[in-house]
Order: C-alpha cells, then sequence, then structure tokens
C-alpha cells in the first residue's frame, strides 16, 4: 500500500470546487501545516484564478487551475487527468462540488431543484468516483468529500439540498468501504450551518461554525482515521438525536 494514502503530509492537493470558502480555507490549514502544490477545478476560470492568487499569496508553492463543469459528466476523467498530470500526482483530492438552491420542501422552481441535485449529487458524484479511479491506479491517496448534517436526515426546510447531500454522503461512504483496502481513504466531513457565500443572508442555526474552524476539523481529521467527522463536533451528538426522533415529531421542524 502506498504511504502517502493515509498521511496527512501528501503535498499535492486537487480542488474539485476550486472556489469553495471551505475548500479554499482546508488548503490553507494545510498549507500552514506543510507546503502544498495545489490545483484548483472548477468552470469559473476568473474566480478560480483569483482563488488561485490568494493562495499563491499564503505561500504555496504552485498552483494551477483546470475547467471542468459538474454537470458536462463526460469531460470528468479528462479534466481529473489533466489536473493531475500536471501536478505530477494527487495526494489529497477535496470533492467540494455544492450548491444551495431554493430553501423548503417542494420547489417553486421544479427545473432549478433537479439542477441541484444533478450537480450536488451526479456531477460531484461522478467527480468523486473518476478522482477514486484514478487514486487507485496511481497507489492510493485521501479523498475528502465535503457533505453535510442535512445528508443525515434531511428536513422539510431543505428537502432538496438534503437529498442531494445525503446521495452524495452515502456514495462516499460505501466507496470508502471498498477503496480503503486498496490504499484510497473516504473522509467524509459533514459540517453544520457555515457562514459563507452561499448562506449569506440565512439566519444562522444552532452551533453555526465557519470555514475555518471547519478546516481544522477536517485537517486534525487526517492526522487519524475517522472516516467521518462533524464540525463542529457537537454535531454528530445533535444528528444523532435528530435521526431518532420520532417522524411525527421531526416533521415539525420547518427550518
Amino acid at each position: 500500500m502506498s504511504t502517502h494514502a493515509t498521511s496527512p503530509a501528501g503535498r499535492r492537493i486537487l480542488v474539485l470546487g476550486g472556489t469553495s470558502e471551505i475548500a479554499l480555507a482546508i488548503v490553507r490549514e494545510l498549507q500552514r501545516r506543510l507546503p502544498r502544490q495545489v490545483a484548483l477545478a472548477g468552470r469559473d476560470s476568473a474566480a478560480l484564478e483569483q482563488a488561485a492568487q490568494g493562495l499563491r499569496a499564503d505561500g504555496c508553492e504552485t498552483v494551477i487551475t483546470v475547467e471542468v463543469d459538474a454537470l458536462r459528466t463526460d469531460e470528468h476523467e479528462r479534466a481529473i487527468a489533466d489536473a493531475v498530470d500536471r501536478l505530477g500526482g494527487a495526494d489529497i483530492v477535496i470533492v467540494a462540488v455544492g450548491v444551495l438552491g431554493e430553501r423548503g420542501g417542494l420547489p417553486a422552481d421544479i427545473p432549478a431543484a433537479v439542477a441541484v441535485l444533478q450537480a450536488n449529487t451526479a456531477g460531484a458524484g461522478s467527480l468523486l468516483m473518476q478522482s477514486a479511479a484514478r487514486l487507485r491506479r496511481d497507489g492510493g491517496g485521501t479523498i475528502i468529500v465535503l457533505s453535510s448534517v442535512a445528508a443525515e436526515r434531511p428536513r422539510r426546510g431543505n428537502a432538496v439540498y438534503g437529498a442531494s447531500k445525503a446521495g452524495l454522503d452515502s456514495l462516499a461512504q460505501g466507496l470508502g468501504d471498498e477503496l480503503g483496502e486498496e490504499g484510497v481513504r473516504m473522509l467524509v466531513v459533514r459540517p453544520g450551518f457555515v457562514k459563507t457565500r452561499m448562506t449569506d443572508g440565512l439566519d444562522a442555526a444552532p452551533f453555526s461554525t465557519t470555514p475555518e474552524a471547519v478546516a481544522t476539523v477536517t485537517a486534525d481529521a487526517l492526522d487519524g482515521s475517522a472516516h467521518t467527522v462533524w464540525a463542529p463536533g457537537i454535531m454528530r451528538w445533535v444528528m444523532l438525536l435528530m435521526r431518532m426522533m420520532p417522524r411525527a415529531i421531526f416533521r415539525r421542524i420547518k427550518q
């Protein structure tokens, strides 16, 4: 088994969803601990370059950008190969593709809700599988999947988003069980409400957190053998209670 499969010291990082504030915070935290080489992949080339400039200013040795659209699944294998080859390999892949979409249960804009499912589940899932296949072929590595506590039991107030993250989360857990013996470690990160551009304007939920706090939890988890972490840690027990809650009571939670 490759030694870099479970080592937090892997220097080469591929970020899928390269403008994600949480993913960039993770890279900065890892960079603070050890110099890194980074590839940022996403669909907005201007935003990617801006993010790349920020990481260079933070001391990252190398930062390259690669264009890829989560919805164009037929291009994912090529885009990942391009990024990994230009980096000279990948030790850590961060899957950070995600859109929030309309809040509530049955959405007013159903086509837009379908696009959320396509991006968060099918698109992110395709990128996850292609990354896993490449790491396995190359001898191992670690994949960090940014999920959500919403994946554990989708609520009426976030039905589409929760369902989309539940699909990705389940896929990541299953792949992690399959690939762990082949040198590919899967680390699923389940943040609670994170204060980012995506949640700007929304009322913060209890135990809300920041990208930097999620990054610290994630980087610390790489030092151990965990397959799933919650940020903040108390959300693990909050969601345990939520999962155990009778549906007659759970359905009354509107947010």
